[in-house]
């Protein structure tokens, strides 16, 4: 909105100096700069107003099993991804150029899995029920934002020329259309709307739930994406530039250069909101910004067409899933078997399993995060790497 006034002006009036807004890098910068200061003021307000509402975090308490204590964390005000949220999408909505859809696609998303995750941690902190939002009210969420995604990147005309391309790393000069091949000249693979709306909804869907899964210690899912976004704000500078795309021969994708100010201050609102959810934390995320976390970075991703460098990217959402789901699945099937389940870690999601070791958690945490500043590194190499 700021910057629509202030093109307006640079239109009628031409005053000097405001040129300047029209370039993406210096109004990712003011996005970032206003995330910050948004989470870093707003926050500490919002915290207090979640005390005196009492919305505190139930925790799981230690047994002999070897249970994780985090008894000491119970009270912590949760809901914290308010912060985020308002940091994020005031930013944007602010410096962003809203004519892009590209931009209004990405703040759906996050603000549609934001209120899912709100009323989960309002039925669960308000209205006192420990299950809260019942899991297929949220797969439902998940499903129908995952729906919206695909069918707006495959249906709107103005993204027909690359509607179903995804972009493969490690190999040149390649294109393989699924059901005919097309005059692409690029390293990418057509999947079809048949196949491709289906993967949409898996990686909204999975990438929404390893965030949820990674926040579990403090500053943990936070810090992460902090990392993830600033890789991922790379990515889209280079896709919306015709020059570097042409240079680093991927797809150039029009209009994705604007979604560098919602990965600036996508990063910006999560350092922000670390301020208060490094270790101890003063208040936890809760669904509310884990959700919401989740579907931005996918959202931003699929629209990227760099799904398939999302495991690098997010190595550590991806370990966090993957433990939850080999633990889940060993224990059931040697339950099944020999009549006693058996696990395979200590305990998941992964995290805990460290914890359960004696590692403390700043340390898992402070490790996690350079896991992730080095992998982010890697997925930009893909770019040059074939």
């Amino acid at each position: 909105m700021l910057y629509e006034l202030l093109s307006l002006i640079e239109r009628t009036l031409d005053p000097p100096g405001f040129q300047v807004f029209q370039f993406i890098t210096v109004r990712a910068s003011l996005a970032a700069l206003t995330a910050l200061v948004i989470a870093l003021f707003a926050g500490r307000r919002i915290i207090v107003w979640l005390e005196r509402q009492q919305l505190g975090e139930r925790v799981r308490t230690g047994d002999a099993s070897g249970t994780v204590d985090h008894a000491h964390k119970a009270g912590t005000p949760t809901m914290g991804g308010l912060i985020i949220l308002l940091a994020l999408l005031g930013s944007v909505l602010l410096w962003g150029d809203l004519r892009q859809p590209y931009v209004w696609l990405a703040l759906v998303a996050t603000a549609w899995m934001g209120a899912v995750g709100f009323a989960d941690d309002y039925i669960k902190t308000v209205l006192k029920q420990k299950d809260g939002l019942p899991a297929r009210y949220k797969v439902l969420g998940q499903v129908g934002i995952g729906v919206v995604v695909g069918a707006v990147l495959y249906f709107t005309p103005a993204f027909a020329e690359y509607n179903s391309l995804t972009y493969l790393p490690f190999i040149k000069d390649y294109s393989l259309d699924y059901y005919f091949f097309r005059d692409w000249v690029t390293t990418s693979i057509d999947l079809g709307w048949l196949v491709y709306i289906p993967v949409v909804v898996f990686i909204m869907s999975a990438v929404s739930n390893a965030v949820n899964l990674t926040d579990g210690l403090d500053g943990l899912a936070a810090g992460v994406t902090a990392f993830v976004s600033l890789g991922l704000m790379a990515l889209v500078y280079v896709s919306g530039n015709v020059n570097l795309a042409t240079f680093l021969n991927v797809m150039h994708l029009p209009g994705t250069g604007e979604l560098t100010v919602f990965c600036a201050a996508m990063a910006a609102a999560c350092f922000g909101f670390l301020w208060y959810n490094g270790y101890p934390a003063s208040v936890f995320m809760g669904d509310t910004g884990a959700l919401a976390l989740g579907a931005a970075v996918g959202a931003v991703t699929l629209m990227v067409r760099k799904e398939l460098l999302l495991p690098l990217l997010g190595i550590v959402y991806f370990a966090e899933a993957l433990s939850v789901i080999i633990q889940t699945g060993y224990f059931k099937y040697t339950r099944r078997k020999t009549g006693t389940g058996k696990r395979v870690f200590r305990m998941a999601p992964l995290h805990h399993h460290y914890e359960t070791q004696g590692t403390h958690e700043a340390k898992i945490v402070t490790r996690f995060w350079i896991i992730t500043a080095l992998t982010v590194i890697a997925a930009l190499l893909t770019l040059r790497i074939r």
